[in-house]
């Protein structure tokens, strides 16, 4: 072979690059370009070979060399401006790709890179412009598609986003990724059936894809399925051993599954693969709050903020850990902090409303508690076309809606507002939990209670119940408080009086809330704890509870005694019904902070309730009595989980009721 002839080695380097073999390609290249140095096919091989063996900086000369002799040729700027990228030096990939997409602007691939470097670079608009020229080009370029999809949820533009991967999901039905991205999309529009079928889908399409296991099991936790959520974490960790989000969420979920040292030991495995994970130090910190370990909390939070000074979610739940402390002002602090970093953070005005209401500040609190309505998961069924009430309109002859939003207690608490609507000329509907239907039928002849699943009727206006105090403009000395406003069945009241009987000193107990509500963490205690109160002379216990904690009455301490009201107790669709006829035959209620205390304190009953530390705000700091319930009297822990404290208090009390 003669080495001068620059043809042949020309010739001779494409068959060893088309064979794979760019090394020796590259040798053939320079000794054709030292033949012929203005050969520009060569100098363009050479850096493709040089491309393929990761030799960027080699590359790169190649390609300089090409638009030295060919400025105009469209694939060396593309080609270029690729290097450019894997060498990191982004602006300059940058001008490169304009020079190609310039010189050929039907270059779909150009403009699709081109746009991953302007995302890169944080131009986010001009980079959903490239996405958009290359499939504008190519219809069916699905990786534009994903990428400007992602770009789109990012920016909270997410029917846009669900757009881009609707689209794509029918351009590429069998391409898994497209699934999982559209399943987050629909996700965050909290359409979560649709949500876990793409996950579903993708699953499918890839048995081990991690990230899509993962997905799944955040959407799972959205519906309260803990168990099944963490199966789906463990899966994603099984095909993904190094995957910190995953170890993370699982964190989360067993966190919310109360097993706390397990949650632990799933952040750190995720701080081990990821030290710079701020969110995985974050909710360490809630474990830790949960666990009454303050201190350990304040050092998870400020790592958290130490790697992210801005992390809005370390500011606000490092708030909550000094609320749990009742260090109030503190928390207030954390709380402006974070809405400072983000003016639209609904859960630091909530938080910080809850904590205002706590101290008793119901002027400042009440107008940050509705934020509440911003947070993920509000009751948003009844946002019709007719407008919100806001307590300046006025009702004189209007019909109104009331609709509850949150829990049993809470309906229970402040139906009472329905009256005072009443009082301003409104024609009341108040629409409820379907259990609650019957038992608030008593509230008020006027007043039309129907069930949430199926309210009918035009309205003028339209409230959430738990916007009342606000309208109403409630503060600490004009809490509505006249007892009873909710009423017992008389016929069940005679029914239970014949049952109970009327000997001795009937005391009703609860001792346990929903043990999956993230409200009851700290609330519920042990039924063993009414032990010495059982012991106390011509004292009767009798069980209120239902379902929740049953199981405790079958390992009850030596000696101690609970009466129970029968398998036919409020065993039909109505809630509490029984239960409030009881609470009319009884001496005492003594109840943790459930439902319970609020129907006994709707009836006027009287009602001592055993409380955590730092409790529901609704029953403020310190003091003995409700503002709400004049015939309550409060029991508090002097310490986070001291509960033998209260009940010996609680015992005292009892004792002394004699003599």
């Amino acid at each position: 072979m003669d080495l001068h002839d620059s043809d042949t080695l020309f010739d001779q380097a494409v068959k060893h690059h088309q064979s794979g073999r760019f090394a020796e390609a590259v040798v053939l290249y320079d000794a054709s370009v030292a033949s012929d140095p203005q050969r520009t096919s060569a100098h363009f091989n050479r850096g493709t070979a040089l491309l393929s063996l990761g030799k960027a900086d080699e590359a790169l000369l190649s390609f300089d060399r090409v638009l030295e002799l060919e400025p105009d040729d469209a694939d060396a700027h593309y080609l270029k401006a690729v290097l450019l990228v894997r060498l990191d030096r982004l602006e300059e990939a940058l001008e490169s790709y304009r020079r190609a997409t310039a010189l050929k602007p039907e270059f779909a691939d150009a403009w699709f890179e081109q746009g991953d470097v302007l995302r890169r670079l944080n131009r986010i608009e001009e980079a959903i412009s490239s996405y958009d020229r290359a499939t504008a080009i190519k219809p069916d370029f699905a990786e534009a598609y994903n990428d400007k999809g992602n770009l789109l949820r990012a920016l909270k533009r997410l029917d846009e986003a669900r757009e881009c991967f609707d689209r794509l999901v029918v351009l590429k039905p069998d391409m898994a990724v497209a699934h999982n991205n559209r399943g987050t999309v629909l996700g965050d529009l909290e359409r979560f059936v649709e949500a876990l079928q793409s996950y579903d889908r993708a699953i499918e399409l890839s048995s081990d894809y991690a990230e899509a296991y993962n997905n799944k099991g955040n959407a799972l936790r959205i519906f309260n399925q803990p168990e099944n959520a963490l199966w789906c974490y463990d899966r994603a960790i099984e095909f993904k051993p190094d995957f910190a989000e995953a170890y993370g969420n699982r964190g989360a979920v067993l966190n919310q599954l109360s097993r706390h040292s397990e949650a632990l030991q799933s952040y750190d495995r995720a701080i081990e693969l990821k030290p710079d994970f701020a969110e995985a130090y974050n909710n360490k910190a809630n474990v830790l709050d949960r666990l009454n370990r303050p201190h350990d909390a304040f050092r998870c939070h400020d790592r958290a903020l130490e790697i992210n000074p801005n992390y809005v979610d370390a500011h606000c739940f490092k708030g909550n850990t000094f609320c749990s402390l009742r260090r109030m002002d503190e928390a207030i602090h954390c709380y402006d902090r974070a809405i400072a970093l983000n003016p639209d953070y609904a859960d630091a005005y909530w938080s910080k409303s809850r904590c205002k209401l706590m101290i008793g500040d119901f002027e400042e609190g009440w107008p940050l508690y509705e934020w509440r309505k911003k947070r993920p998961g509000f009751t948003k069924i009844y946002h019709r076309s007719q407008p919100c009430w806001s307590g300046n309109e006025s009702l004189e002859g209007a019909n109104l809606l009331i609709y509850a939003e949150q829990g049993l207690g809470d309906t229970i608490q402040f139906c009472r507002y329905a009256l005072l609507a009443e009082q301003k000329g409104a024609r009341v509907t108040l629409a409820v939990q379907d259990a609650l239907v019957r038992l608030l039928g008593s509230l008020s002849p006027a007043t039309a209670i129907e069930k949430l699943s199926a309210v009918s009727g035009t309205f003028d206006y339209q409230i959430a119940l738990m916007s009342m105090p606000q309208a109403f403009g409630t503060t600490l000395s004009t809490c509505p408080a006249k007892v009873p406003y909710l009423r017992a069945e008389p016929e069940k009241v005679q029914m239970w009086k014949s049952r109970l009987g009327s000997h001795g000193f009937k005391v009703g107990i609860g001792w346990q809330g929903n043990k999956r509500a993230e409200i009851d963490f700290g609330r519920s205690f042990p039924l063993r704890h009414f032990e010495g109160i059982s012991k106390l002379p011509n004292i009767r216990l009798i069980s209120l509870q239902r379902s929740e904690g049953i199981e405790q009455l079958g390992s009850l301490p030596s000696g101690m005694k609970v009466e129970t009201l029968g398998e036919d107790f409020d065993r039909g669709p109505d809630a509490f019904v029984d239960t409030a006829a009881v609470m009319d035959c009884l001496d005492l209620v003594i109840t943790s902070d459930t439902a319970m205390a609020h129907l006994a304190g709707a009836l006027g009953r009287p009602t001592w309730v055993a409380l955590k530390c730092v409790p529901e705000w609704r029953w403020l700091l310190d003091r003995a009595d409700s503002p709400w319930y004049p015939t309550l009297k409060l029991f508090r822990q002097p310490e986070p989980g001291d509960w033998s404290s209260v009940f010996a208090a609680i015992e005292a009390q009892l004792r002394a009721r004699d003599g």
